[in-house]
């Protein structure tokens, strides 16, 4: 059972690394970067549904570069939240998929938790790149719940693009 274990947590981390094809692989190219009035669209979804779920949220949207875009802070979202909403929007871009992947390979421990000192990846849930037509056009961060509701938020956001 440990040596199972200890597979999956290595073939994690080799797809965070881009060494092997995932679902969520960094593979996927980049494309011209969101458009302000569609990441107004992508904040406005991952806002109602936060609202939905009484969730106070910080969203950012953030381009191919990882930088803003846009930003929606929710009336009593946390203070703190308005950095970690663009820092997890600018991991997901930079590095191509969810920062989920980094939270579960670091929840893994042992030689995942070298993942920590991977620049700019930020290992908790909620940052989401957005994907239009096969191709990354930016990213969108969610912070001020716990990871899953900061997940679900961000990937609303994500899927209004869809």
């Amino acid at each position: 059972m440990h040596l199972k274990k200890t597979l999956g947590i290595l073939a994690i981390a080799m797809a965070a690394f881009g060494q092997a094809p995932t679902t969520t692989s960094a593979n996927i190219p980049y494309g011209l970067s969101i458009s302000p009035d569609a990441a107004k669209r992508v904040a406005a979804a991952a806002i109602a549904e936060a609202r939905k779920n009484n969730w106070e949220m910080a969203v950012a949207v953030v381009d191919t570069g990882g930088y803003l875009v846009y930003f929606e802070r929710m009336t009593n979202a946390q203070i703190g939240s308005v950095q970690v909403s663009i820092d997890k929007a600018k991991s997901a871009a930079l590095f191509r998929r969810p920062t989920k992947v980094f939270q579960d390979i670091v929840a893994g421990g042992g030689a995942g938790l070298r993942m920590l000192g991977l620049t700019g990846a930020v290992p908790v849930d909620g940052g989401i790149p957005i994907i239009v037509g096969g191709k990354v056009i930016g990213a969108v961060g969610a912070s001020g719940g716990v990871s899953d509701q900061d997940g679900r938020t961000a990937q609303a956001g994500a899927n209004a693009m869809k």
